[in-house]
């Protein structure tokens, strides 16, 4: 079953008389539970590829339709939704609120969901189950200051599954790390991403964990490539 598919997708920018065409035409479709990986140069437009998958930016023309429902058929509001509960992000720099605790961070994107429903101590209890997962269980009343580089992209990864999104897209997210550390959290995320049924969209400029993902595509001049694993 697709989860996310794309059609004739392009993105333009426009810097003065200059027209800047960013992605020319993707077309890209991402099976539940498959894992795709995206590399490319720097500025070849795979962040901005991931925005629109993730419903964080317009494309200037084509259809991309989650769950059998085309974003052009949600107006602001239902997009935001989407983003909320299908959609789990992670991203380079983590965006962790600093003047939360891990656990309040992670809690934030399901009290968001739950509109006021009072579940709040569910909602604490289940990201406490999250953190404990990734080895976080004595840091949650740590504030994102006090924990180290790896420690905040874990908690940003309970983020992203709060609201056990149907895939998580996931820009760079080892990029700044160590090595050591990266390996962790790359093994982490597949651990509780695609190992738990889940869509992963992810990318990387890294070929070992490119090759970690059932498929590999190259962005090149605006043109997604399928590139043949080794």
């Amino acid at each position: 079953m697709s989860v996310i598919k794309v059609t004739a997708l392009k993105k333009v920018f426009y810097d003065g008389p200059r027209v800047l065409e960013i992605l020319k035409r993707i077309d890209l479709e991402v099976q539940a539970g498959e894992s795709v990986a995206i590399m490319g140069a720097s500025g070849a437009g795979k962040s901005t590829l991931l925005h629109l998958l993730g419903a964080l930016d317009q494309p200037t023309a084509g259809e991309i339709v989650l769950d059998d429902v085309p974003y052009t058929s949600l107006n602001p509001h239902e997009l935001a939704a989407v983003r909320n509960k299908k959609i789990g992000f992670i991203f380079q720099f983590h965006y962790l609120l600093p003047e939360f605790t891990a656990l309040e961070n992670v809690m934030i994107p399901a009290l968001i969901n739950n509109q006021g429903r009072h579940r709040s101590a569910e909602i604490r209890e289940k990201a406490g189950a999250l953190l404990e997962q990734v080895g976080l269980g004595e840091r949650l009343n740590h504030r994102p200051a006090k924990l180290s580089g790896g420690e905040q992209q874990r908690v940003a990864l309970c983020r992203a599954l709060i609201n056990e999104p149907l895939v998580v897209l996931a820009d760079e997210p080892t990029g700044d790390l160590d090595l050591a550390t990266g390996d962790e959290m790359i093994h982490l995320i597949w651990e509780q991403t695609v190992a738990k049924g889940k869509s992963l969209v992810i990318v990387t400029h890294n070929p070992d964990i490119a090759q970690r993902a059932v498929k590999i595509f190259h962005l090149h001049q605006g043109v997604l490539h399928l590139v043949e694993k080794t």
